[in-house]
């Protein structure tokens, strides 16, 4: 796994050694990529914007964000190994600002109340056994941490059954192998 553009490119990240963990893959990671970059429907310019990587497992996307010289990137992650290795990944990068790291389960904490900052993108990778989708974007939407003109993208599997919230509208969505990417924005 690798940064693929920016001021990063080519950079190696550092893998998960367990299952528990499934990192993003390059060839999806670049399609995303591609689609926000070069998207007439997303329009989006990463200079000044602030990220929130959610379920950031080895902190890739993140990572890539801040390559391609973002504002800032909140990551947060609840499994131990995972936060792990995303420190190491983020401290190989000689990042030094602009970038919080939190530890914490987000389902089970109220971490949406405690955010202060709204961002121009949240994507969240949870595991896909996770069927909590529409609850989480109802977290989001209900403590107002996403930019009007921001949007959210997740990743789940082809197969996953999810609801989305009534308040987002899907604008993209692409399937890579086992995984389908959506791209939403608020209504």
């Amino acid at each position: 796994m690798r940064i693929i553009s920016g001021k990063f490119k080519g950079k190696k990240l550092f893998l998960p050694k367990d299952k528990k963990t499934r990192p993003l893959k390059d060839i999806a990671k670049e399609s995303i990529f591609n689609l926000i970059t070069h998207s007439k429907k997303i329009n989006f310019e990463f200079k000044n914007s602030n990220i929130l990587d959610l379920f950031s497992g080895s902190g890739s996307f993140g990572l890539e964000c801040f390559s391609r010289e973002c504002k800032h990137v909140t990551f947060v992650e609840s499994y131990k190994p995972a936060f792990d290795l995303l420190e190491k990944n983020v401290k190989s990068l000689n990042i030094n600002k602009n970038y919080e790291i939190i530890k914490k389960d987000i389902y089970k904490e109220n971490f949406f109340s405690s955010i202060n900052k709204n961002y121009n993108l949240i994507f969240f990778d949870p595991p896909f056994k996770d069927n909590k989708i529409q609850y989480l974007l109802s977290l989001i939407y209900e403590n107002k941490i996403l930019k009007k003109k921001g949007f959210i993208i997740f990743h789940r599997h082809k197969k996953a059954q999810d609801i989305i919230h009534k308040k987002f509208e899907i604008i993209e969505s692409r399937i890579y192998g086992i995984s389908n990417i959506f791209f939403l924005k608020l209504k």
